[in-house]
């Protein structure tokens, strides 16, 4: 299991309505046989806990049956596949900074939750090869650092009961910043990978996008530009604009990937973990040519430190590679998203 050259079905068993007929639709089997067809080596599938759990801790045997079978036809179509939890009991990206819903830190049930989820994913699908677990999609809180990589020590230990070898994945705080990558322990084996998300400048990857605060929806970022562009553009995004407002220097945008993305090759270096880029991608409001640059500098550094890496994401979901917008571009893109790296 390699991990290089991966694309997202978000939307399927996550970040929807869950009902069944957006199970049974969104993504079929043909779906898994276009994603081989195109040279990807694996898939990262979102899942969130109630598909598999219900609010009471029980587990429902229908949705570990449907992950059974997103199972089953990546393995019949070559490709591997990591179960990602992309939101917890207690726990969703979405909801940063309310305490009263992200509370999974401060509550012991919650944790525990947490990891009967894992226990029990881990038992069911240790046998697989091509099966990676992912131990939470992204947490955001600049104060979590330090009880994140408690509840990830506890993760690892009960995945570790049924897959001794089997590949575990997990990333920092800041929605997975490659600036905090460096703040995770030095892993218990050689089976971890470190993971990032890359949507910087998220200033122009994002635009537009109305679950953003302070995001102009009609205004128009262009790439490449200067750095100090970017800076001053992301001022009104606060928060989610702080590592690109926290970077230092002139060039253009190309330097916050390439200094991020090296900050975080360096870390997991430096704590003997792989590394790998678990979401990366442009809105389908940017400007199609814009995109493809964005594409092409980024795909260098991926080859320059040799970095896995899965796109957000294959169909809607505002950057559905597989959607109109990117007709123009798309060959050009699934050619850099799977091509062989060579580094520089």
């Amino acid at each position: 299991m390699e991990l290089k050259k991966g694309i997202n079905f978000g939307g399927w068993y996550s970040q929807c309505d869950h009902s069944l007929e957006r199970y049974d639709t969104f993504i079929t089997e043909k779906d898994f046989a276009q994603v081989a067809q195109w040279g990807f080596d694996h898939i990262r599938l979102p899942f969130d806990y109630m598909l598999v759990q219900d609010n009471d801790g029980k587990f429902k045997e229908e949705g570990f049956l449907r992950l059974d079978r997103a199972v089953d036809w990546a393995r019949q179509h070559g490709l591997d596949i990591i179960l990602d939890l992309h939101k917890a009991a207690g726990y969703d990206f979405n909801d940063a900074g309310n305490a009263e819903k992200n509370n999974i830190f401060s509550s012991s049930e919650l944790q525990e939750k947490f990891l009967s989820l894992w226990d029990k994913v881990s038992e069911r699908y240790a046998g697989r090869p091509n099966v990676a677990f992912e131990l939470l999609n992204e947490v955001v809180e600049a104060d979590a650092a330090e009880r994140w990589n408690s509840l990830i020590s506890r993760a690892v230990a009960v995945i570790r009961k049924h897959s001794p070898e089997g590949k575990i994945i997990y990333g920092g705080i800041q929605w997975n910043s490659a600036r905090t990558v460096k703040l995770l322990e030095v892993p218990a084996d050689k089976n971890i990978i470190f993971t990032f998300h890359m949507y910087e400048p998220l200033i122009f990857t994002h635009q537009k996008a109305p679950w953003v605060p302070g995001m102009d929806p009609n205004k128009d970022i262009f790439y490449p530009r200067s750095l100090q562009y970017y800076k001053e553009e992301s001022y009104v995004l606060g928060y989610k604009g702080k590592d690109v407002t926290d970077t230092d220097g002139a060039a253009d945008g190309s330097t916050i990937i390439e200094r991020m993305i090296s900050e975080a090759a360096e870390a997991a270096k430096k704590a003997g973990a792989a590394l790998y880029c678990g979401e990366y991608g442009v809105i389908d409001r940017a400007p199609v040519e814009d995109t493809a640059a964005w594409f092409r500098d980024i795909h260098k550094v991926f080859a320059k430190h040799d970095i896995g890496h899965a796109v957000w994401s294959y169909r809607q979901m505002d950057f559905g590679i597989s959607d109109e917008h990117y007709s123009p571009v798309r060959d050009e893109l699934i050619r850099l998203m799977t091509e062989p790296h060579s580094k520089a």
